[in-house]
């Protein structure tokens, strides 16, 4: 359980993210892709029974003691509340009614995180965007573990913590590495929540919204729905920075575990296969869970970083360059 894992630093990586060349490589053989882009005009629906769904457990919950309370959150409540952020996920690249409405995929964003508990539908829009057009840059996208995470929590029991907490990692790590101001829409996504969250309190008690809450982090954590977390990017195979997952989970969570292909595009594997049956894949988030906590050569560590950022902005930043060097006088010292 202690053991240490080997690796001591991230994969530096001096290439481009491998999805914008593989884009135009699938592009190039099969145009007839772009057809596919657009929206699932069912999603909507989808989204709307989840959120009722939730709302109706509510007066049924408000009725169990912590014990049972705790145990639905875990099976129940959270696998849904899980599903609605991967709802949000999607709502984040306007697939609940396409591009031409942004408005309206903002304001069901609000409607879907209702249940959730946290305010987290803009916020995860804002970071998330930069992950896909920015995947592996050490500044910019905030989906990579800071070095700390990765000294810290290097170990069998290091490594079963750090996913327990991995709500909170998630959710503050943006605001420590790459702090932004908060936006109006995020501040309308914080009052709906927290007179939503009034209401619930309101009618059906404190512990309603705990189990609401409770079942949001505890499903973001050590939880097979959690799995995708660790599945997407983290490096079990040497030298593949994504992975996708085929599995059965994928009915529940929007079809996230095709994460080769969101990212190049999504539902292109039905047309584009040969791009995809040879790269390493995943086909259950549990075993994912327990490898990484187990396999002494994965762990917060194996991520891709990517040098690119590192190098523009030395050469572009007029405050950084040749001269941009701690020199003391007279000791003949460089720090």
């Amino acid at each position: 359980m202690g053991a240490k894992v080997s690796r001591t630093d991230f994969e530096w990586v001096y290439t481009e993210e491998p999805h914008a060349s593989r884009r135009k490589i699938i592009l190039e053989k099969y145009p007839e892709i772009k057809q596919l882009f657009g929206y699932d005009p069912l999603f909507k629906w989808v989204v709307t029974a989840m959120v009722v769904t939730q709302l109706a457990s509510f007066p049924l919950v408000a009725r169990l003691s912590w014990g049972p309370l705790l145990l639905a959150a875990y099976c129940f409540g959270g696998v849904i509340n899980h599903s609605l952020m991967l709802a949000i996920h999607e709502i984040s690249h306007n697939l609940a009614f396409g591009h031409s409405r942004p408005l309206h995929n903002r304001l069901f964003g609000f409607f879907a995180n209702l249940p959730i508990g946290i305010p987290i539908s803009i916020s995860f829009r804002k970071y998330h965007l930069e992950h896909h057009r920015y995947q592996g840059d050490e500044v910019l996208d905030t989906d990579l573990p800071t070095l700390i995470e990765a000294k810290l929590f290097n170990t069998t029991a290091g490594k079963c913590l750090w996913l327990l907490l991995q709500p909170f990692f998630y959710s503050f790590r943006p605001l420590i590495v790459r702090p932004k101001p908060p936006t109006p829409m995020e501040l309308v996504n914080l009052v709906i929540q927290l007179f939503f969250d009034a209401l619930v309190v309101k009618f059906f008690g404190w512990k309603v919204l705990g189990y609401m809450i409770y079942g949001s982090l505890m499903a973001m954590g050590l939880h097979p729905v959690a799995g995708h977390f660790v599945s997407e990017h983290y490096m079990f195979r040497k030298g593949f920075e994504t992975y996708s997952y085929y599995g059965p989970l994928n009915w529940i969570t929007f079809n996230v575990g095709y994460h080769n292909e969101h990212h190049d595009f999504p539902a292109v594997k039905r047309i584009a296969s040969e791009f995809y049956d040879n790269l390493p894949q995943h086909h259950s988030w549990t075993s994912v869970l327990y490898d990484f906590a187990t396999d002494p050569e994965v762990g917060p560590y194996a991520r891709h970083h990517s040098w690119t950022s590192v190098l523009y902005d030395f050469a572009t930043d007029p405050e950084v360059g040749p001269y941009a060097r701690v020199k003391r006088k007279h000791r003949g010292l460089e720090s």
